[in-house]
């Protein structure tokens, strides 16, 4: 058995084939219409991607994807974007602050476009701070309580047609 080095290796046998050359005379083998057959639409090159024969493809029978790996959802007016943040990035705010969707965004902790703000219980909380967001979760709102902070509950209210207005309401 040979020792192993970088400079006898080489593939496994098999593993590697030379390139089929199409188009290079009779005597190839592969020549006159390299491989394509007689005529029709495969030998003319004109078979758009996605294609099936007339049946409706398989892009047109699924639902149409929205943002990145979320799968289908739906789209319009009715459907609503959360700028997400946890209590652990909220920690790092100085304590007796009021955090709102201005203060997150001028501190870089949220950004983009979205509807409301929604405040997961994922990580600790160890100041009190008042936080006012869109919702809470469970976790979130027993954790801002025992650390002393209090939470602002902002429900957007919409009277037919006009601009929805937003109204706080303070639980703790």
């Amino acid at each position: 058995m040979e020792l192993l080095t970088l400079t006898n290796l080489s593939p496994a046998k098999g593993a590697r084939k030379k390139k089929k050359r199409v188009g290079r005379g009779i005597g190839s083998g592969h020549g006159k219409t390299s491989t394509r057959g007689q005529k029709g639409q495969h030998a003319r090159n004109s078979v758009s991607p996605g294609f099936e024969g007339g049946q409706t493809p398989l892009f047109r029978r699924l639902p149409k994807l929205r943002g990145k790996g979320k799968g289908a959802m739906p789209l319009g007016p009715t459907r609503k974007e959360y700028g997400i943040v946890n209590l652990s990035q909220l920690d790092t705010l100085p304590a007796g602050s009021v955090v709102d969707a201005a203060s997150l965004r001028a501190s870089g902790i949220v950004k983009g476009r979205w509807d409301g703000l929604r405040v997961l219980g994922v990580g600790e909380l160890t100041k009190p701070l008042t936080i006012r967001a869109n919702h809470f979760t469970a976790s979130a709102t027993e954790k801002i309580e025992a650390a002393g902070g209090t939470i602002e509950l902002i429900v957007k209210v919409n009277y037919s047609g006009r601009k929805p207005k937003e109204v706080t309401t303070t639980e703790a």
